[in-house]
């Protein structure tokens, strides 16, 4: 279509017209501020929207602890808490839309909470979504609390912070972390990391610690004192070690055929260790190494328990090197005056043993668990049939029939003794126990006994090359 000068001069016009309606409106959008934008800023004295804001993410497990400090700092200023309205909305959105948004007149409502673990067998009613208003080193600041949302995209949860002077807002994140982990309920407790249901972040969860007696756990003599000194003692000494320029890390490997005793040893030394901090990770779960590491330098003294390992120790996580590694690499970025121990478990050392002796010194004890001899075969039959009335005479012929089973193979003959008397609906004898044990022993049980951890005929065994036999320390 062909137009004159008149036209086109038109169509300029009114072309600028609407390129600059556009702009103002715009401008007014922007400068619109909310309702809950007009009561941050009569708190802060200043228009919230020309602040800058800091945000500071917080794994999700530690929201309990941010909880607890920021009510703790909030208390000691008279701070007050407020919600957000705008539905699910407000989900989506930053602290600054909160402030302003032309399009969403946010404003103050109802806060959001969420119950979270805050022990085993406890919760606690944390903030999930709120906005504080408190005062810091006399300053005025405002900031929103978030929880992890990962239904909405969030996977950490968050802190934003604003406020007039950059150096108060820097220093009460500093005084928000320091309160997390002097009031954490992470420390002293027995933790485990598990996947999510959203992906593959670590979700923190707590374990009510073990309570294993010295006398349940049947091991050569001097073995079990032997690892109990190592991991818990050496911790008894920190301050001449450090004084002495010693250091404090240590690598604890539990080696050995499968039934023998080594997952009791670390539940006997969770026991003997009630104030540590513990972190414990089994097979898949091991790839949460790192934040194992750091929730166990920050609230040491600590033990990490890394159990079957060789089950993944090949394997790899995001990295292109193996699991193991990683491991190795979380173990040696602790400072070596960091009351951590790392104990680690294996059914096959072998797959470990090269790995291990690339990286010398990461592991300092090397202890074989051994399939029991027959004065431990002895106190394991004993043991588990305390109060059952078997006669001394048969529970040694048990013994001497069953060289080179474990406490796995111990533990269900009892179990089957008991049973067949059961069956009976009378209390087990000797003869029970008899019949039980030709049971497993006979050859149609062979596999069976195998996924007991029995192998007939083993001795005493060497120990892989490399490392000591067991009792050496």
């Amino acid at each position: 279509m062909d137009f004159d000068q008149d036209d086109r001069e038109l169509l300029r016009a009114v072309s600028g017209y609407l390129t600059s309606a556009q702009e103002f409106a715009h401008a007014e959008l922007r400068a619109r501020r909310t309702p809950l934008g007009d009561v941050i800023s009569a708190h802060l004295g200043v228009d919230a929207e020309t602040l800058p804001i800091v945000q500071e993410s917080i794994a999700e497990h530690r929201l309990v602890d941010a909880d607890i400090a920021l009510e703790l700092l909030s208390a000691e200023s008279d701070g007050r808490l407020i919600g957000v309205t705008g539905g699910e909305q407000r989900q989506h959105q930053s602290m600054t839309e909160y402030v302003g948004n032309g399009h969403f007149p946010y404003g103050p409502g109802p806060v959001d909470y969420v119950e979270r673990a805050s022990g085993p067998g406890t919760t606690r009613r944390v903030v999930a979504l709120g906005v504080r208003l408190l005062h810091f080193d006399g300053q005025p600041l405002a900031m929103t609390q978030r929880g992890a949302a990962p239904q909405f995209g969030r996977r950490s949860a968050s802190l934003e912070v604003m406020g007039a002077d950059s150096d108060v807002v820097s220093g009460f994140l500093a005084a928000v972390r320091a309160r997390m982990i002097s009031h954490s309920v992470l420390r002293g407790r027995v933790l485990s990391f598990v996947p999510t249901e959203y992906g593959q972040d670590a979700g923190a969860t707590f374990v009510p610690r073990p309570s294993v007696a010295a006398e349940d756990v049947v091991l050569p003599d001097g073995l079990l004192d032997g690892v109990v000194q190592h991991v818990i003692g050496i911790g008894e000494h920190r301050e001449l070690l450090r004084a002495s320029g010693q250091h404090l890390k240590r690598g604890v490997l539990l080696y050995g055929p499968p039934g023998t005793g080594k997952t009791l040893t670390v539940r006997h030394l969770l026991t003997r260790a009630p104030d540590m901090t513990v972190v414990l990770l089994s097979g898949p779960s091991i790839r949460f190494v790192s934040a194992a590491a750091e929730v166990a330098r920050t609230f040491q003294p600590s033990i990490v328990v890394l159990e079957d390992i060789d089950l993944v120790a090949m394997e790899r996580n995001a990295s292109p090197q193996p699991l193991l590694f990683e491991v190795l690499e979380a173990l040696d970025g602790l400072d070596g005056d960091a009351d951590v121990a790392f104990v680690m478990t294996t059914n096959r050392v072998e797959v470990l043993e090269r790995a291990l002796a690339e990286r010398p010194g990461r592991v300092d004890l090397a202890v074989e668990v051994p399939r029991p001899a027959r004065a431990e075969r002895e106190r394991l039959y004993r043991h588990y049939a305390r109060g059952l009335g078997f006669g001394d005479e048969a529970l040694r012929a048990a013994t001497d029939a069953t060289e080179g089973v474990t406490g796995s193979f111990a533990k269900e003959l009892v179990r089957r003794s008991v049973l067949r008397a059961a069956e009976r609906g009378e209390a087990p004898g000797d003869a029970d126990l008899s019949a039980a044990l030709a049971e497993l022993l006979d050859a149609r049980q062979e596999l069976t006994r195998r996924m007991l951890g029995d192998d007939p005929g083993a001795g005493e065994g060497s120990a892989p090359q490399g490392f000591p036999p067991h009792g050496a320390y």
